[in-house]
């Protein structure tokens, strides 16, 4: 599904540094994965070089067949829209619109009617265990519950890969605990490959393997 080849990149400036060297990774369809490290050593770098949302220095990112290095900003656009789910740290959740539309949201800009975007996100926040709540609003939901909901967003249009950046990072221990053996059972459900990357313990336990990213790159931790 994923295969990343010498990945590398640097940001210039007056101190100029590499943040990532030489990064190899497979990853197969329904494997889930953590990325771990020390703060500031590219682990959202990774994430966005993988998402084409910034450009490496060397090496290549396949995605399902498709080499997304080689792709026009407009390709990758389209891209993003129709293979990858994000899961944020801050949910990024629309506070204007009601759940239902901020789970249909995928598919709206896909261009799907709006009947089947809303019936395939009912479906989804079903699948979360907000199914009766379709129609609240944002503003009315704890944090772990707003998490649930962007884990639906991530997964209504079947994306390939789903990438989760500290997603718990925001909620307590038991509330992340939840969302986290949510997160695995839909992404198995729908076996699209994850990446989460996370500071936490609790969270790596719930993956199948994890990686952890130093200065010498990016090396298997069990």
């Amino acid at each position: 599904m994923l295969a990343i080849r010498n990945l590398s990149k640097s940001y210039a400036g007056a101190r100029g540094r590499s943040v990532l060297r030489n990064i190899e990774l497979d990853l197969a369809a329904g494997e889930y994965i953590a990325v771990m490290g020390e703060s500031g050593i590219g682990k959202s770098t990774l994430l966005n070089l993988v998402a084409g949302l910034d450009a490496p220095d060397a090496g290549s990112i396949m995605l399902d067949g498709v080499e997304l290095t080689g792709l026009s900003d407009d390709a990758l656009t389209l891209f993003r829209r129709r293979s990858l789910g994000f899961v944020f740290q801050a949910f990024h959740i629309l506070p204007y619109l009601d759940l239902a539309q901020n789970v249909a949201l995928p598919l709206t800009l896909e261009g799907a009617a709006d009947a089947a975007a809303l019936a395939r996100s009912g479906a989804m926040l079903e699948a979360v265990g907000l199914g009766g709540r379709a129609l609240s609003l944002p503003r009315e939901l704890s944090g772990g519950e707003l998490q649930r909901v962007a884990i639906a967003r991530a997964l209504v249009h079947s994306p390939k890969l789903l990438l989760a950046d500290e997603p718990t990072g925001n909620l307590d221990p038991d509330s992340a605990a939840q969302v986290l053996a949510l997160l695995r059972e839909q992404v198995k459900a729908h076996n699209a490959a994850c990446i989460l990357v996370t500071h936490s313990e609790a969270a790596a336990a719930t993956v199948d393997k994890v990686y952890l990213l130093g200065v010498d790159g990016l090396r298997v931790r069990r």
